[in-house]
């Protein structure tokens, strides 16, 4: 499966959870389990939400294609 999301590694680089993420987000525990490992992607504007959340430049939560 192809790396399309680093929401793992900036949860961890900011010492945080999925549940941490979850609880802000108000999703399910498992939703952010899929992100986390690229199961399926979150929207654009959950991604945003998320860079709030960490306090990060939108361009670390990505993946630069190939």
């Amino acid at each position: 499966m192809k790396k399309l999301n680093r929401i793992k590694g900036a949860l961890a680089d900011a010492r945080r959870t999925n549940l941490w993420l979850a609880e802000q987000e108000r999703r399910n525990p498992e939703t952010i389990s899929k992100w986390c490992t690229n199961t399926s992607q979150p929207g654009l504007n959950t991604l945003f939400k998320i860079v709030n959340f960490l306090h990060l430049n939108p361009g670390k939560l990505l993946v630069k294609g190939e």
